[in-house]
């Protein structure tokens, strides 16, 4: 991970996209250091956000504000300092830090939290109700409906499907839409390799369609793909990953999706940071369209047709 290595990277992908998605974690450690977080925007996100500006890409962000690895956690930063989003300082710290990012970077959609479903599932109670209540103050503060932002959250579709918890029952996503009210659009995030589909073509065509059923808020894909290696108990191969490119794009015309994005360009080579033991990262680390090196997985073109033919249509 180095300069040179971010802006070949940038240039790979920036002429096989229309927007550029922003996965933001919160800085928690410096937040709560008394860094300003427009301090922090500025010297980190803002001439990233300048450059692909230049290049005419639309710029949305989402923000975690629990464990990206494990959603029944606080982030890893919050608890090795002792602290917690049930805090008011905390809160205030992230609401800063997600005025900062809508003000100095002002991308066009912005995800307060993401895959609610799954930590209303997984965390505890008093988690989940102090990400709630701390994302709801914060949407107010931009302006709730009226915010310059289509402010939204994420939701997971494997779990609103119920198969993360190991059932078919359709759960849906009614809790979401009502415990965070002031979303104007709705972000999705899908892993079906790791909801037991073996095979891309078994996910059904209205598999991110019936998550609109209830609502007119636009979505779009922000997060989720297939891994093209074997890992774990998972059965995979470059040439799956490719299929559900191709099926992924099925499921977002059927649904009528606002957007598609790859929230992972290349594969992560984990060996050069540290992976902590029983860590899930290794599930995610083969989602990129290109390898470690930048080079092409069959995954690519796959998605270089889709993309082709969305922006003739």
């Amino acid at each position: 991970l180095n300069i040179q290595s971010v802006l070949a990277t940038i240039e790979m992908w920036m002429p096989r996209a229309d927007g550029a998605l922003l996965s933001l974690t919160v800085p928690w450690r410096s937040l709560l250091a008394d860094t300003s977080a427009r301090v922090l925007v500025r010297r980190d996100q803002l001439e990233l956000v300048q450059l692909y500006r230049g290049r005419g890409l639309e710029v949305v962000a989402m923000i975690d504000a629990t464990d990206g690895l494990a959603r029944d956690r606080e982030p890893p930063e919050l608890v090795e300092l002792g602290r917690s989003i049930r805090e008011p300082e905390v809160q205030q710290a992230y609401r800063e830090y997600v005025m900062a990012v809508d003000s100095i970077l002002q991308p066009s959609d912005l995800a307060l939290a993401m895959e609610t479903n799954l930590v209303r599932l997984a965390a505890p109670r008093e988690i989940y109700e102090a990400l709630r209540a701390m994302v709801n103050a914060t949407a107010q503060a931009l302006g709730g409906s009226a915010a310059r932002a289509r402010l939204s959250v994420t939701v997971q579709v494997d779990v609103a499907w119920g198969r993360l918890q190991g059932t078919t029952q359709f759960v849906g996503i009614g809790d979401d839409l009502a415990d965070f009210p002031f979303a104007r659009g709705l972000g999705l995030s899908s892993y079906p390799f790791l909801a037991g589909f073996t095979e891309p073509e078994q996910v059904p065509l209205n598999y991110y369609a019936r998550l609109g059923e209830d609502h007119d808020l636009p979505m779009m894909i922000l997060e989720g793909g297939w891994t093209s290696a074997a890992v774990a108990n998972i059965t995979s191969s470059p040439e799956k990953q490719a299929r559900w490119i191709a099926r992924q794009w099925q499921l977002a015309d059927e649904a009528g999706l606002a957007g598609v994005y790859q929230i992972t360009f290349t594969d992560l080579d984990l060996t050069s940071f540290p992976v902590p033991p029983g860590s899930i990262l290794p599930l995610f680390a083969h989602l990129g369209l290109v390898d470690t090196e930048l080079s092409p997985k069959p995954a690519l073109a796959a998605w270089d047709r889709a993309f082709q033919r969305s922006r003739i249509r």
